[in-house]
């Protein structure tokens, strides 16, 4: 290999690590910071401090004295200037900020001047889903970035036997959730077996109990429709029961009722997340 070869090799080499580097992160940035999805960060800053949850609230301003509580995945960054940069003024990293937003399809939702302070609200739909940001930022070389992602959350903690029993027992119903399909589809996934192993001792418990297996839906698509895919869920959850656990199917019933009994109002997400459920009625 030639030295101009080799020179070239080199060069090659350190442009790969570089880069590499570069998308590691800065070697300033505290241990497992990360830059937002959606945003790289001003020329010159590292992240001091940062913070990542899987599910949050946070309450973005969106008027003066409004502001809107937003839920999902909630990443926290606080970037600091390093030494020696030209620190830009805080008007400059929110109009950076909305700029970026507004590229990629986003809006600006609020921006206003508190105290010498920028902030700045912004929006971003794209490919079905939803994110929302704020930044804070000042003329000393800080500032901040909230981004959430917004989802509803997934149900973890599942209502075991005895408060169900008690929950039929005092108002002749129980609401289940923990128990999951992918969307229009009436298959029950297997992470609902918590759920479903629940109702059956339920049902061992109390050998008299015979119950209505009631599927619910939100209001995404036509009634009709709907209806029909809660009871196959519902259907789907009787099934489950049957096979997997012994019940004697004689003491099941499923029955749909699509949107038609909301359990919340199906104008968010949190609501129609609340909306699709299994409910268990006392025969």
């Amino acid at each position: 290999m030639s030295y101009r070869i080799k020179a070239l090799a080199i060069l090659v080499l350190c442009a790969a690590l570089a880069h590499t580097a570069l998308a590691a992160g800065d070697p300033q940035d505290k241990a497992g910071g990360k830059d937002p999805a959606l945003f790289t960060r001003m020329p010159g800053f590292y992240i001091y401090n940062h913070q990542e949850l899987d599910f949050d609230r946070y309450q973005f301003t969106v008027g003066p004295g409004k502001s809107r509580p937003v839920e999902g995945r909630h990443l926290y960054v606080d970037y600091y200037a390093k030494e020696g940069i030209k620190v830009p003024s805080g008007l400059q990293i929110t109009r950076n900020y909305k700029n970026a937003a507004q590229s990629a399809g986003g809006q600006t939702v609020y921006e206003y001047e508190d105290g010498g302070a920028q902030y700045i609200t912004l929006k971003i739909v794209k490919g079905g889903s939803e994110a929302w940001a704020a930044v804070e930022a000042v003329d000393n070389g800080m500032y901040k970035v909230h981004v959430v992602e917004k989802k509803a959350m997934s149900q973890e903690v599942v209502a075991n036997a005895e408060s169900l029993a008690v929950n039929i027992r005092q108002t002749g119903k129980a609401a289940v959730y923990g128990i999951y399909f992918d969307t229009g589809r009436s298959e029950v996934k297997p992470e609902s077996e918590t759920a479903i192993g629940e109702i059956a001792r339920l049902l061992k418990n109390d050998a008299k109990l015979k119950l209505y297996v009631v599927g619910h839906t939100d209001n995404v698509g036509g009634f009709d429709s709907n209806v029909k895919l809660s009871l196959a869920r519902a259907s789907a959850v009787v099934g489950a029961l049957v096979k997997r656990h012994g019940v004697a199917a004689s003491r099941l019933t499923p029955f749909g009722t699509g949107p038609a009994a909301p359990a919340a109002s199906n104008t968010t997400e949190e609501g129609r997340a609340k909306n699709r459920r299994v409910e268990l009625v006392a025969q």
